[in-house]
């Protein structure tokens, strides 16, 4: 059995399956209403979302005859928190980013004022 983290990074590792998350992230939609903008069939995306959903990364409900999908909020508060362990380190890599950057055009303008 997967853990539920790795099983959630496996679902996003696919750019359709991103793509499906990205037009959940605007509201609930039916299979047909997500199937539109992709060239592959209604049973492919059935698949996709199968993948999703057992991720927890999608729940599907009931209304009549269809099967309305709509983003887990909890699965992405799963991978929110495991990020976070890590925001610190690349903040930090970013601050050093942005004091190099500054060294460097300040070189760069000592040298061009030198030169002008």
């Amino acid at each position: 059995m997967q853990d539920p983290l790795s099983a959630a990074f496996a679902a996003l590792a696919d750019p359709t399956r991103r793509a499906i998350l990205a037009r959940l992230a605007q509201g609930e939609a039916t299979v047909n209403e997500l199937a539109e903008p992709f060239p592959i069939s209604l049973p492919a995306v059935s698949r996709h979302l199968k993948v999703l959903e057992k991720a927890s990364l999608i729940s599907r409900g009931r209304d009549a005859q269809w099967r309305p999908c709509q983003l887990d909020a909890e699965a992405f508060r799963r991978i929110d928190a495991w990020l976070d362990t890590y925001r610190h380190f690349w903040s930090g890599s970013f601050d050093k980013l942005d004091a190099y950057i500054a060294q460097v055009m300040k070189k760069k303008k000592t040298k061009w004022r030198k030169h002008s």
